[in-house]
């Protein structure tokens, strides 16, 4: 009988042999003990993420539930989803995201210039945790005297004790970050400008109720918040996975500095292959039924993202990594209404990242070591763990 608990260190690791037996043995899955329900197919997480009137975000997206009531558009449901969304979609239209590629790159060039002597440097400290902050930071239009400050907090909101556990200071920190990023609004709001934080506070559109209303300084605070960390997530752990995945497929890497417009394509598989979030969570708001087994109204109910990709009904050998597989339908960055706002700038920021590093270091090699410490906080929390990457 399959186990599937994602709290464990073992599945932590390696948690692919898990999720086949998942979706071949038990694809609706119950775990008394830790109080959870998983759909680990690719189709019923597609089907979950599109109904959202059954399968709810408002009870929070973490098997804990801890993050219920948080003021982040990820636990939030339509309507109040709708009006947020609305609103913070306009920092991603595609002419903005464009105009940021050469800042992109630029960042990217500058801090792996810092290691193009080193014989071998951490890639996760000096490189993918860094780029996405410094990229975030721009776009929103945080002060450069800031940024330094942001890094630090970011820091410590990422760390995770050895067991995984979350030490007392990150939730200091995040305090601390909310409170920096309110009093950068409540100082535009006093003098506003020609820039990001200007431009959502003063947007208007229509509510739940029908009324245009804007959003209130703690509601600005928190969409930069869940920008600026959240955000950035994605990009800081896609990196170094990315950069595994080249290290153990080298035939594959030589393809990529040789063609770099096979890149984007790339950049596609890294996400299938290892995703930087493995699940979601929802909540069922009344009994469903699937493949004949009913899961019971007000349950928790995990989407499996990572047992998704690596599903054999729509990705035929779905364990090799494949720069020229065909993907369509990615769930990695989610799907439906919650699809990931940012996920055409982790895209470019991946994409440039990589155009970057390939360019710099194309012979690269990774420390095994530091592989397993890297897997060890790939699912919950970014950890910020090190990947150390060396000269072949």
């Amino acid at each position: 009988m399959v186990e599937y608990n994602p709290f464990n260190r073992q599945t932590v690791h390696n948690p692919f042999p898990v999720y086949r037996a998942l979706r071949d043995e038990a694809p609706v899955y119950h775990n008394e003990e830790v109080g959870f329900w998983a759909l680990s197919r690719y189709e019923d997480v597609i089907a979950a993420h599109l109904d959202t009137d059954v399968f709810s975000s408002a009870h929070g997206v973490t098997i804990e539930g801890a993050d219920q009531g948080a003021p982040f558009l990820i636990v939030k449901d339509p309507p109040e989803h709708t009006f947020h969304r609305k609103i913070v979609a306009r920092l991603f239209t595609p002419r903005r995201i464009a105009q940021l590629e050469p800042f992109i790159r630029r960042t990217a060039g500058e801090l792996l210039d810092k290691m193009r002597d080193a014989d071998r440097f951490d890639l996760v400290e000096a490189f993918s945790f860094r780029l996405p902050l410094d990229v975030i930071s721009e776009l929103i239009g945080i002060p450069e005297t800031e940024r330094e400050r942001i890094h630090h907090l970011s820091d410590r909101v990422a760390a995770r004790n050895e067991d995984m556990s979350t030490p007392p200071d990150v939730y200091e920190a995040s305090a601390e970050l909310w409170a920096l990023l309110a009093e950068l609004v409540k100082e535009r709001r006093r003098n506003p400008g020609n820039d990001v934080i200007t431009m959502l506070m003063t947007t208007e559109v229509e509510d739940e109720e029908g009324n245009l209303r804007s959003l209130g300084d703690a509601e600005l605070a928190s969409r930069f918040l869940e920008l600026a960390f959240a955000g950035h997530e994605t990009v800081a752990k896609l990196i170094p996975n990315g950069v595994i995945a080249l290290a153990w497929y080298p035939d594959q890497r030589r393809e990529l500095v040789a063609d770099p417009g096979l890149i984007p394509n790339a950049v596609e598989e890294m996400l299938r292959w290892d995703p930087p979030s493995h699940y979601q969570g929802r909540w069922t708001t009344r009994e469903v039924e699937v493949h004949g087994t009913v899961i019971p109204a007000d349950q928790r109910v995990i989407l499996i993202t990572g047992s998704a990709v690596h599903d054999e009904r729509k990705y035929p050998d779905p364990e090799t990594f494949d720069i020229h597989r065909d993907i369509d339908r990615h769930v990695s960055f989610g799907f439906g209404r919650h699809l990931c706002l940012g996920a055409s700038l982790a895209r470019l920021e991946t994409r440039v990242a990589f155009e970057e590093l390939l360019e710099r270091f194309p012979d690269f090699t990774i420390d095994p070591d530091g592989v397993e410490r890297h897997y060890s906080g790939n699912v919950r929390g970014l950890a910020k763990l090190p990947l150390l990457i060396e000269r072949s």
